[in-house]
């Protein structure tokens, strides 16, 4: 007997289902089932018009976010109400030019228009070719308005299906002096919105509260985005039918349903946002009943073959299979932290044994693998918390800002001018959030203008040098790579002494390394400092320098993006100047990945 229950225990599960599977519920579980898809249908339609609800709310928070937006551009040039002077109009054109740039996913074209009606925009030359009919009645509603106001959508030469923007402008005399107008860009507007939801089965419409399409067709997105809706294709871009427009305006907030051009339609319409528009979502009918039909095509199989297992099983499956099942989950739920390794003792050889090692041996791994994580992430924070004090440093603009006003005490009008372009490309390249990664030639470009600057401080103190190949110019560095090390030896190497210094570096590609050599006949260091200047990152940044990067930090931001094998060697002898030697791989912009 004792030898019989052994082999029992051995056997596996697929074993013990077939001898246990004889006695069940089956009773219990077609009625169950029946009765879940009784209710099956409702509950997924309301899942689903939730969904939508919740979707509809977050669009209008970003539309409310756009109008936001909108605003504060507006507000920026009505503070700049100097700029609708006839002397000022290539300073508002650059202005305007500068904001559609720094916006373009948000806003076409720009105006300032005067009350003469005289127009500037960050397009100029364009305007001057079309021009733009709206902006002579947008001036005079704007003579009436004290406000922001929000036109229809129309039609602009500029900017293509838009809608307007306006904002009335007061000189110091609270005399109407003009309008700042932005055009937005509804192409994009409509395809950042179709982000948010399935274009498979469901499409969305924004109309203004005169009943007015506010999207526009986009052809980016695919055709089954429009096709739920009566697009006229005769004329381009495609438009919505009159009619149907008239019906979707006049439908209550909330859910409703009507016709479209493959069928019925469930429409969930939201209230009016700040903008004055109401956002439409809708959705095939079919929709709610593809999943449902396959429900019910899966619970008549089921009932099928469990007739039989299911009528003779479920005690003995509870007692020989629920029951270790439970057993070995209620031990891992009992694990709460895994630097505390809680093991599974193994009396069993079939699945279940085999389970409780495997766990047993994931335990060990994923305790091994959080140690490993976390000193990354460690190292990692340290790197970030470096970046993050790697601001602007103050004594620097403090600096530059005194050689400035020096220079325009010595009416130096064309040094001031330079050192202040210098000063706003360098301060842009910095702030600039498109990425971690530039070309050499951007990297070059921003470090001649913190040399001019440094220059215009100290004078002929030092001289830059550059060796280039031509070749290099297109491959990818980490933005700030070379600025700290030259840096390093304007401030450790030639500021301290008294003659005239020179900064050389030389680039080369070198078997597919993009190799960087930067030397300077400074006053070096010895042996000693030279051993430390790795540990740099323990010690407080000068406040003299741009920003708080240094040796260190350049060598590890290396490594981590690129691997151990890249990174910096430094070389130097005292009185005699420093070598820096930084190798990284040469890669192209387009072989870039995106996780770096």
């Amino acid at each position: 007997m004792l030898r019989r229950t052994f082999k029992f225990s051995d056997m596996s599960i697929a074993l013990k289902h077939f001898l246990f599977l004889f006695a069940g519920t089956l009773l219990l579980f077609g009625l169950l089932a029946w009765l879940n898809l009784r209710d099956a249908e409702q509950l997924f339609r309301k899942q689903v018009v939730s969904d939508s609800e919740i979707i509809i709310d977050r669009t209008n928070l970003y539309l409310n976010a756009y109008l936001d937006n909108v605003q504060s551009i507006l507000l920026l040039l009505k503070a700049r109400s100097d700029l609708l002077e006839k002397d000022k109009q290539e300073e508002a054109s650059t202005l305007l030019r500068q904001y559609a740039e720094q916006n373009s996913t948000l806003y076409r074209t720009l105006y300032l228009v005067r009350a003469n009606g005289e127009v500037v925009s960050n397009t100029q030359v364009n305007f001057e070719i079309m021009g733009n009919p709206i902006l002579g009645d947008l001036l005079e509603q704007a003579r009436t308005n004290y406000g922001v106001f929000i036109t229809e959508p129309y039609d602009s030469p500029l900017s293509g299906r838009t809608v307007a923007f306006v904002l009335p402008i007061a000189g110091k005399d609270r005399g109407f002096k003009g309008m700042a107008v932005v055009e937005i860009d509804l192409n994009k507007l409509t395809g950042l919105l179709a982000t948010f939801m399935n274009t498979k089965n469901q499409t969305f419409a924004i109309i203004s509260s005169k009943g007015n399409p506010v999207q526009s067709f986009d052809s980016s997105l695919p055709l089954s985005f429009y096709r739920l809706l009566p697009y006229h294709t005769n004329v381009f871009p495609p438009r919505l039918d009159t009619d149907f427009l008239t019906q979707i305006a006049n439908l209550s907030v909330g859910v409703s349903q009507l016709e479209g051009p493959t069928g019925k339609l469930v429409a969930v319409k939201a209230g009016m946002n700040r903008l004055g528009w109401h956002f439409i979502a809708f959705y095939e009918n079919s929709y709610f009943y593809q999943n449902i039909t396959m429900l019910y095509r899966n619970y008549g199989n089921v009932a099928l073959i469990w007739f039989v297992l299911l009528l003779f099983g479920s005690y003995l499956m509870s007692r020989y299979f629920t029951y270790p099942i439970r057993t070995l989950a209620a031990k891992m739920n009992r694990v709460r932290e895994v630097e505390i390794l809680s093991t599974i003792t193994i009396h069993r050889n079939d699945e279940i044994g085999m389970l409780s090692k495997s766990y047993n041996a994931m335990m060990e791994r994923i305790q091994h693998l959080v140690h490993e994580i976390k000193e990354a992430q460690s190292h990692k924070l340290q790197l970030e918390l470096k970046m993050l004090q790697s601001q602007i440093a103050p004594h620097f603009l403090y600096n530059t800002l005194a050689c400035i006003s020096s220079l325009a005490k010595q009416q130096k009008t064309d040094a001031v001018r330079e050192t202040i372009r210098s000063l706003v490309g360098l301060l842009s390249f910095s702030f600039d959030k498109q990425g971690e990664f530039v070309t050499l030639k951007e990297e070059l470009d921003g470090l001649m203008m913190y040399v001019h600057i440094q220059q215009v401080r100290y004078g002929d103190r030092f001289i830059l040098e550059l060796d280039t190949d031509p070749e290099a110019l297109r491959c990818t560095v980490l933005k700030l790579t070379l600025q700290p090390l030259v840096e390093n030896a304007i401030f450790h190497g030639l500021a301290p002494q008294k003659r005239k210094g020179r900064i050389r570096i030389r680039t080369k590609l070198v078997r597919g390394m993009l190799v960087f050599m930067i030397r300077d006949d400074g006053v070096g260091m010895d042996k000693h400092k030279l051993d430390t200047i790795f540990s740099e990152r323990r010690t407080p940044p000068s406040k003299e320098r741009f920003t708080g990067i240094g040796i260190m930090n350049v060598h590890e931001r290396i490594r981590l993006h690129y691997g151990q094998t890249y990174g910096l060697r430094v070389f130097s002898l005292p009185t005699k100047g420093m070598l820096i030697r930084v190798e990284l791989p040469a890669v192209k912009p387009d072989e870039i990945h995106p996780e770096t």
